[in-house]
């Protein structure tokens, strides 16, 4: 099993506010995205790959207004029907809340982790999505719990795998590359076997308060994004 970096979740309380953070922040419009019905969601995307981090990308994604997700009893991704996170995108704006890491067997990672001795982890079920876009029909699966809920304050991946058709492929350069992805959690040890069980390489782990760290290079320099514990 081998997982790596597919993209980042950047949580905004609208899409608008989303867009404007990345011009403000990262120096760049983001490019197109859509709308995920299955969710009641949309956003907008930007290339993000380096070698390190090959078809890496920058997801801004925001609530779809007047769309609730098409699964009765489904919260939204993300945890974006948390109050509480909600409410901090409200007060602090758009910033990076979670990372979905890319797997070639998702079940064969689900399993992984539901065996991991110290966390026994339940990151949901696996679920078969697309989209279309002008380059063609995107299709995944990924894992979403019925609770919508991130786990480990947005530190342990949702897991993902494509189609034949990857996001990364119609997507230009933006000018932005992604160096770094790094995690502090009070229970460093439970996250770093959780990310061991599905072979996340490349991403330091230590002990602190709630935090994911991403670094990106810019057209303004190196970038910092955090998630702070929210």
């Amino acid at each position: 099993m081998r997982a790596q970096l597919d993209h980042l979740v950047i949580a905004a309380a609208s899409l608008a506010e989303g867009v404007a953070w990345c011009e403000a922040t990262l120096g760049v419009t983001p490019g197109p995205g859509g709308s995920h019905p299955l969710m009641g969601t949309h956003n907008r995307l930007l290339n993000i790959a380096a070698e390190a981090f090959p078809q890496a990308y920058l997801e801004i994604i925001a609530i779809e207004p007047g769309k609730r997700p098409s699964r009765p009893g489904t919260r939204r991704w993300f945890d974006l029907d948390d109050p509480v996170l909600q409410a901090g995108l409200v007060r602090r704006g758009p910033r990076l809340v979670h990372f979905v890491a890319r797997v070639p067997d998702a079940h064969a990672a689900l399993q992984a982790l539901a065996r991991e001795e110290h966390a026994h982890i339940d990151r949901g079920q696996l679920l078969e999505a697309s989209r279309d876009t002008p380059a063609g029909r995107l299709e995944w699966q990924i894992t979403v719990r019925n609770d919508g809920q991130r786990l480990f304050y947005g530190a342990l991946p949702t897991l993902i795998q494509w189609g034949p058709v990857h996001p990364t492929d119609a997507m230009p350069a933006s000018g932005l590359a992604m160096r770094s992805l790094q995690a502090t959690h009070p229970r460093a040890a439970d996250l770093s076997a959780a990310l061991s069980a599905i072979g996340m390489a490349g991403m330091a782990v230590q002990a602190g308060a709630p935090n994911l760290v991403a670094v990106l290079d810019t057209p303004r320099g190196p970038v910092t994004l955090q998630s702070e514990g929210l």
